[in-house]
């Protein structure tokens, strides 16, 4: 199934409703460490309410690590820097989409690593969306494209 994947999280209102998010569409969360908060952090808890439950973490010491446990898994990085639009790639069951830190994205050395890199095009008079709101873009575009919805 599809799944999330943040890189090194550091905010933990965004975290938790993308967690909520996973646990809604039964989706798994991947979060690459070190998390810039505790999970136990009251600003995460009131956004992830009950839900915490009903998802799944799993926690990977570094990129590399979760490349290592998921090698049958093409990850997919989300990036404002990308070419090319996510409406115009065919995902895959086994997909991770990963996103960045929401205060620096991800290192250049991860950008170079992955060969599929995709935006959500939005209006040339913005930056970006919010992680969260991309991941839910990101996330409904990838379970249509799987026949899930």
């Amino acid at each position: 199934m599809i799944s999330i994947a943040l890189y090194k999280p550091d905010i933990p209102q965004n975290t938790a409703s993308i967690l909520r998010l996973c646990a809604c569409l039964g989706l798994k969360m991947h979060i690459i460490e070190p998390c810039g908060f505790n999970l136990n952090d009251t600003r995460f808890k009131r956004v992830i309410m009950d839900y915490i439950n009903q998802s799944s973490i799993i926690r990977y010491d570094s990129f590399k690590a979760l490349l290592n446990k998921n090698k049958k898994s093409r990850v997919i990085l989300l990036s404002t820097k990308a070419k090319k639009s996510l409406f115009k790639f065919n995902f895959k069951k086994n997909d991770i989409i990963l996103f960045g830190r929401e205060s620096k994205g991800v290192p250049d050395n991860i950008h170079k690593e992955l060969k599929n890199k995709l935006k959500i095009p939005i209006s040339s008079t913005t930056r970006s969306l919010n992680v969260a709101a991309a991941a839910s873009i990101s996330a409904a575009e990838a379970l249509r494209q799987i026949k899930k919805f």
